[in-house]
C-alpha cells in the first residue's frame, strides 16, 4: 500500500466529509493510479477541478501518483485566467449551452428565460445526457456524481443547492452568464425554442381582458405556440437577475 497527501480548496470541500475539509489528509492507494482516478475516488468529479499541483508543480489528469506525493487540487477560478500550461481542458469558448438532468427542471426554465439554450426532459436517461454533452459540447448540469465522472465528459457542473434560484447563481458564477444576456431575448420556458415578436391583433382573441388592456408587446413560441408578454413575473425575474449581478460583483 502507498500513501499520498491531498488538500482540496474552495468549493471542492463541499464534496468531502467534515474531517477532510480545508486541511491536508492522507489517502491510501496501490498500483499505478492516475490523479484523475484518485480525485474521483474521494468523491469529486473531474469536471469540478480546474488546477492540480503535484509537489508544487502543475500536472494534468493523466499524472500517475506516487507514494509521498503532496497534491493540491483547486476548483474553477472566476476571477483568475490560468496560463495554458496549467489548464486541464480547453476553455468553453462560446455562449454556454446546457443539458440539465431530471432533478433540475426549474433551473432549466430559469436558464431558458434568460435566453440560454437548455435541453431538459423529465425522462432523460443518463446515457442521453452524456451523449449530448460529448457530441454537442453542451455543459452538463446535474446532481448525479456518476454522470460527471464518465470518462468522456469534458464540460459539466455539479449543482449543490436545492433551491432553483440558488442553483441559477451557481451556474451564473461558474460561467459568467451576465456576459451573454442583453435583457431583450428569451426562449420558451416550456420547450426551449426561440421566441419571436408577434402583432397583438394576431392573438387578440387569445388574451385575457386585463392583458389586452395593459400590454402591447408580445412574443410567441413558434414551436409550441405559447404567448409571452412583459408582465409582473417578467419584471420579478429581471430584478432577480440584477440582484445576482450585484451580488456577484460585490463578492
Amino acid at each position: 500500500m502507498k500513501e499520498l497527501y491531498f488538500r482540496f480548496y474552495g468549493k471542492l470541500n463541499k464534496f468531502l466529509p467534515d474531517d477532510q475539509q480545508k486541511r491536508p489528509f492522507h489517502h491510501i492507494f496501490k498500483g499505478r493510479q492516475s490523479i484523475k482516478d484518485r480525485i474521483e475516488t474521494v468523491g469529486i468529479p473531474h469536471t469540478e477541478v480546474e488546477l492540480i499541483l503535484a509537489n508544487n508543480r502543475p500536472v494534468d489528469f493523466s499524472y500517475l501518483v506516487e507514494s509521498g506525493d503532496r497534491l493540491a487540487v483547486y476548483p474553477h477560478f472566476h476571477q483568475l485566467d490560468l496560463p495554458d500550461t496549467y489548464r486541464l481542458r480547453e476553455p468553453y469558448s462560446r455562449k454556454p449551452e446546457f443539458i440539465a438532468d431530471v432533478h433540475l427542471g426549474k433551473l432549466a426554465k430559469y436558464l431558458r428565460r434568460f435566453n440560454f439554450d437548455t435541453i431538459y426532459r423529465n425522462d432523460l436517461e443518463d446515457d442521453e445526457i452524456i451523449k449530448s454533452g460529448v457530441e454537442d459540447e453542451r455543459i452538463i448540469l446535474t446532481r448525479d456524481h456518476g454522470i460527471l465522472m464518465h470518462k468522456q465528459v469534458i464540460y459539466g457542473q455539479f449543482i449543490h443547492y436545492d433551491d432553483p434560484r440558488a442553483q441559477l447563481y451557481e451556474v451564473f458564477n461558474r460561467y459568467d452568464l451576465d456576459k451573454y444576456y442583453n435583457g431583450n431575448e428569451s426562449r420558451c420556458t416550456d420547450c426551449n425554442s426561440r421566441l419571436v415578436e408577434i402583432d397583438k391583433q394576431a392573438i387578440i382573441d387569445r388574451l385575457e381582458p386585463k392583458t389586452k388592456k395593459y400590454f402591447e408587446r408580445f412574443k410567441i413560441c413558434q414551436e409550441c405556440d405559447k404567448i409571452y408578454w412583459e408582465g409582473s413575473h417578467y419584471k420579478r425575474m429581471e430584478n432577480f437577475f440584477n440582484k445576482i449581478i450585484k451580488y456577484y460583483y460585490n463578492y
